[in-house]
């Protein structure tokens, strides 16, 4: 008896994997495109600025230069603003509990604060300290002040004031300006500079990368499911199931692609995230329904099906357990086509203004703001850098289909 060494036997994903990793332009895409992805995936976590959306910008500072520094001035916001744990900050950001102003000088000088704000060729502003520092309840109280109604005072060496809840506080001077110095002062470093409104640009660009990889991944999710579900009913029923799929891929295909997005965008009558999701993946499904179909044919009269039918098992069960896991090459090769291509489309939707609708950042949106920014006297980086990011990606994905393609091909020649 012959005894077979399993070592030996290796399963077909092995020897993909051998002829992958052989070649060195698609395993420089896949650690771009698993980069991005990492970086969609921490978003707030890794941004300078982890408000939502990357909003927290002054129109002071808009369109400056990258590497550009300023000081903030920073006041509290004279209402809760709750605190989140770490997950939802990953996912949904933290509020900025202050408000804040880009000043050229600053002075703190006994109970008010000097400023200049950035740019300004006003005289120096001067505010008490107190609501720099503390919230406080502004409204009719006259438990301070006898005869008026006031909300905070300077008694001695200590500043007395209401709370939101009405409560009476006290807060040493010394104590006033230390927390000045400490928290109300930061001094801000713009990696990429600003956009039109202010914002950091960094920031935006990391988070677009989670908007635009979102869409293109749930996109892809979509016309994946059509696109299979479709031409695998097609190809193996045949018959009038054919004719009529058949029909819907040739009236889909003779559209152009962004024409039809710009359709369903406007028959859906909103804007927004979720109508990205939907257009995007609505017309991408054909080329994969027509794959899916033609390899459906070309195995259907295979031996092992008729042995299968031959044995009674159903036949969807036929379709999805041993004939589709076996075309698991070419449907991986045109998901990674589809999700570069969703990338670009929603690019495309969103500089038309019909995808992602501000303030959340998408870098198709980036690139049109930076359009309409005067982009070719001060806003030229506006447009190069989102656009970078969007070709990039684009061509990541499609280096990593060409890649998978030659791996599950045995008779492919790769050159490395």
């Amino acid at each position: 008896m012959v005894k077979l060494n399993k070592s030996a036997v290796k399963s077909p994903g092995y020897y993909v994997w051998q002829r992958f990793r052989r070649n060195p332009i698609a395993v420089s895409a896949t650690v771009i495109i698993i980069l991005a992805h990492l970086i969609a995936f921490l978003g707030y976590l890794i941004m300078p600025d982890s408000t939502p959306n990357a909003d927290d910008g002054s129109p002071l500072i808009k369109k400056k230069p990258m590497g550009f520094e300023v000081t903030m001035l920073k006041a509290i916001k004279q209402r809760e603003v709750p605190h989140v744990n770490f997950i939802s900050k990953m996912f949904f950001g933290q509020e900025n509990p202050y408000r804040i102003e880009p000043v050229e000088y600053y002075a703190l000088k006994g109970d008010s604060v000097y400023f200049t704000l950035y740019g300004s060729k006003k005289d120096t502003i001067s505010k008490h300290v107190m609501p720099f520092i503390r919230s406080i309840y502004f409204g009719d109280d006259k438990t301070l002040c006898i005869g008026k109604s006031c909300s905070y005072r300077k008694v001695g060496d200590h500043f007395e004031y209401i709370t939101l809840d009405g409560k009476t506080e006290k807060v040493n001077y010394q104590e006033v300006v230390s927390e000045f110095n400490s928290l109300n002062i930061e001094h801000r470093h713009y990696i990429l500079g600003t956009d039109k409104s202010g914002r950091d640009l960094f920031s935006r660009l990391l988070f677009g990368a989670r908007i635009s990889l979102l869409i293109g991944m749930i996109s892809m999710v979509i016309s994946m499911f059509l696109g299979v579900t479709l031409g695998a009913l097609a190809g193996f029923f045949g018959g009038k199931t054919d004719r009529v799929v058949m029909w819907l891929l040739t009236v889909t295909w003779s559209i152009p692609g962004i024409m039809l997005v710009i359709a369903i965008s406007l028959a859906l009558q909103s804007k927004g995230i979720w109508v990205a999701f939907v257009a995007v993946g609505l017309t991408m499904w054909v080329e994969v329904a027509r794959v899916v179909r033609g390899q459906i044919l070309s195995v259907k009269e295979k031996l092992f099906i008729e042995a299968a039918k031959a044995l009674g098992i159903g036949n969807f069960r036929i379709i999805f357990r041993h004939i589709l896991p076996n075309m698991f090459g070419p449907i991986i090769v045109i998901a990674t086509a589809n999700y570069a291509a969703a990338v670009l489309i929603e690019a495309g939707l969103s500089f038309l203004g019909l995808g992602v609708q501000p303030p959340m950042p998408s870098w198709g949106m980036m690139v049109n703001e930076g359009y309409n920014s005067n982009w070719e006297s001060d806003g030229g980086y506006m447009v190069f850098l989102p656009s970078l990011c969007i070709c990039l990606i684009v061509l990541s994905f499609n280096l990593l289909g060409n890649g998978l393609r030659d791996a599950y091909d045995p008779q492919s020649k790769l050159r490395w």
